[in-house]
């Protein structure tokens, strides 16, 4: 009896010893980054059990059905001032007529209290939001945040009812060939569901900033800031973008992947901001010509030409010449896979980084450094990225500052130049020090170039160096 007793009392134990793991790591109201209560939920890790990826099991009706009911229309008011030139002529002055315009896109509703991602380009510049649900109820939207670098924005509407809403699936185990649907609101045709497959991932389309999920479900204009689900009806992305030379579908789009936009949700939520980290490293990625160049037998990898000074990746001993093979446990065959996997992390996290040198592999951690503190220099001027105050104060979601003056040429224009912010380069938009030193890299030595910038009193200046 009492062996029997002994027997059921560590049964008893195991039993809850399980419950509550569980319930830490898979319940829906846990956070995904640990933190606080967060808005989102998680969908617990299923991906290899049954993800339909053979084409005569799949069934989309169950995924089509949960979706359909939290991705809703997003109607975007502006209104502008338009002069009347005839008035000024006559008169001096342009009478000031209000003009309205109207744009539409898509969201997804992400907490049965009201929050909904979209993108930003869904909403910019509006001045009023409103949004629409699959039952035709309508409700006014207040904007919480936006990320214009990754074109997300968080809404939020307000209500007694709890809202249906979609899970967040981990989009880093998003499998190439998985069935996927894509939903959303393309020519105001709302609650439209269509399929495919993800074609690719870490897609780099030229930005370098970006790690999209391509898919070849049809999306066209009006589905952007819409779900991509797999076929359990959870968030695997938010459409974003398609690539046609005629404005509508062709057979490829691409989604931000719901690991990006939920990291940036929690960091608005928590912070007012993003939060991004950086490795502290330049260079590119190889392929068969680039290492034959360069005169080493790797064909895949992010090579490092360049380590920032007092960056995590100098401080972990990472150097020129490096190939970076693997962040934990993601490959890094391209710079899409390497910026894509950093832009989930922020500041101080820490990063196991696997790089291979003299044909030997290593790994080391590395703490991630703050975005704002990477900068940059060109022609003795040094440059880093704008904060949150400087982008309030001149109302621009994007340029550099001007840290400090070198050149000996512009020590007497110091004071002038000193904390102004460079909106372009040569026509280009300085987005962030990153692009910026990506655009000086094409750039001779010798070769002039135009500045646009933005002074402390707010005055536009353009200046040639």
């Amino acid at each position: 009896m009492k062996r029997f007793s002994t027997l059921f009392l560590v049964s008893l134990l195991s039993g809850a010893t399980t419950l509550g793991a569980y319930k830490l790591l898979f319940d829906g109201n846990s956070s995904y980054f640990g933190k606080g209560n967060p808005i989102t939920t998680l969908a617990p890790e299923s991906y290899g059990r049954n993800v339909g990826l053979a084409g005569e099991a799949v069934d989309f009706t169950e995924a089509a059905d949960k979706t359909i009911h939290s991705v809703v229309h997003v109607k975007n008011v502006s209104r502008r001032t338009v002069s009347n030139p005839m008035l000024e002529f006559f008169y001096g002055y342009g009478g000031g007529q209000q003009q309205e315009q109207i744009g539409t896109g898509s969201g997804v509703i992400i907490s049965e209290d009201g929050y909904i991602v979209t993108n930003n380009h869904v909403i910019k510049d509006a001045s009023e939001i409103e949004i629409t649900l699959n039952n035709k109820k309508s409700y006014k939207a207040k904007l919480i945040g936006t990320d214009s670098k990754m074109d997300i924005a968080l809404l939020k509407i307000d209500s007694s009812e709890k809202f249906p809403y979609t899970a967040f699936a981990n989009s880093d185990n998003v499998k190439v060939g998985e069935w996927v649907l894509a939903v959303g609101n393309p020519y105001n045709l709302t609650s439209t569901v269509t399929a495919g497959i993800v074609s690719a991932k870490a897609r780099d389309l030229g930005s370098g900033i970006q790690s999209f999920i391509q898919t070849d479900a049809a999306v066209n204009p009006g589905n952007s800031g819409g779900a991509l689900v797999n076929t359990r009806g959870e968030l695997i992305g938010i459409n974003t973008m398609i690539s046609s030379q005629t404005g509508s579908y062709v057979g490829y789009s691409f989604a931000v992947p719901s690991n990006n936009a939920r990291k940036i949700i929690e960091d608005i939520m928590e912070f007012g901001n993003v939060q991004r980290g950086i490795l502290g490293v330049e260079g590119g990625e190889l392929n068969s010509n680039a290492s034959k160049e360069l005169g080493i037998s790797e064909t895949e990898g992010f090579y490092i030409n360049k380590v920032s000074k007092n960056s995590g990746a100098e401080k972990a001993g990472l150097t020129k010449g490096d190939v970076i093979v693997k962040l934990d446990n993601q490959k890094i065959a391209t710079y899409a896979d390497l910026s894509g996997y950093i832009n989930t992390k922020r500041p101080n996290d820490v990063v196991n980084v696997t790089y291979i040198r003299d044909a030997k592999t290593k790994t080391v951690p590395v703490t991630l450094s703050k975005n704002e503190f990477y900068s940059a220099e060109f022609k003795g001027i040094e440059l880093e990225n704008i904060d949150a105050s400087d982008k309030k104060k001149f109302h621009i979601d994007y340029g550099v500052k001007i840290k400090n003056i070198t050149n000996e040429n512009l020590m007497q224009y110091q004071d002038e130049l000193q904390g102004n912010i460079i909106l372009k380069i040569d026509n280009v938009k300085a987005i962030n020090v990153e692009t910026v030193s990506k655009l000086l890299k094409q750039k001779d030595e010798g070769q002039s170039m135009r500045l646009e910038m933005i002074n402390k009193q707010g005055e536009i200046l353009r200046i040639i160096i």
